[in-house]
């Protein structure tokens, strides 16, 4: 029997990335997987036959996060679906750099509101149907630049600092109701996107991270198991570092 039996999963951005690494951790052990995307293209369905493959039930739902009515008609979807909802992790999201001196207002409003604002939408949707449950737990995928900031990200830093403060306010809110609210604050993850940048700069990464390595979507996806599972029963409103040190 595995650790997510019966438990049902909502997971934003999960086509691919650390989205889909966390989704196949759950779907393996045992729990049924909703996940959203902007669109469900190839690669969106190829996850959910991945997802499949593990014997639970899968669904994929086209619907952008960052819009408020849509995120809670979609919800509404995934309950009549699956009966229930016991797990939200918050992951999607973009960057779109720059240094606050160049950086215009749309690259600043777009990061917020995919960043942070689908986080709101998805608890404000999420949390009464945990709350008749009197069980839930909420995961935020934050940043180590959320703790600590970074030049150039001054819009993504803020949107992933935004998501401490709102899983550390929902966990005192809601904890009443027995629901969990908690961050992982990873650090280099190796995905598409490092995996985009000249060697050079991943290795200057790597040689600040006292475990000399960047961390993989699994190791991250092992954080949510343990965040999403009962095994964090009498854990809520923390930030989990991911990071190999890096930002100890």
């Amino acid at each position: 029997m595995g650790l997510l039996e019966g438990k049902v999963a909502v997971i934003t951005g999960a086509a691919r990335g650390i989205g889909k690494a966390i989704a196949l951790k759950y779907a393996s052990e045992g729990a049924s997987i909703a996940f959203t995307d902007l669109v469900i293209n190839e690669a969106a369905e190829q996850t959910v036959r991945e997802l499949e493959a593990f014997g639970v039930k899968v669904k994929a739902y086209a619907s952008n996060a960052a819009d408020f009515e849509e995120t809670h008609k979609v919800v509404n979807e995934i309950l009549a679906e699956f009966g229930h909802i016991d797990i939200l992790v918050n992951n999607a999201g973009i960057t779109k750099d720059g240094l606050m001196l160049r950086m215009e207002e749309k690259q600043w409003d777009a990061v917020i509101a995919v960043n942070l604002k689908s986080a709101f939408n998805f608890i404000h949707a999420c949390t009464p149907i945990m709350a008749k449950q009197r069980t839930g737990s909420i995961i935020n995928m934050s940043s180590v630049v959320g703790v600590s900031g970074n030049a150039g990200q001054c819009n993504y830093s803020a949107s992933k600092a935004g998501l401490i403060g709102l899983a550390k306010s929902i966990a005192k809110e809601m904890g009443p109701r027995g629901i969990r609210a908690n961050c992982i604050a990873p650090g280099f993850i190796i995905t598409d996107m490092t995996n985009a940048l000249p060697e050079k700069v991943r290795q200057e990464w790597e040689t600040k991270i006292p475990l000399r390595r960047g961390g993989t979507p699994e190791d991250v996806a092992n954080v949510a198991l343990f965040l999403g599972s009962d095994l964090s029963s009498y854990v809520s409103g923390q930030v989990i570092h991911c990071c190999g040190a890096m930002n100890c």
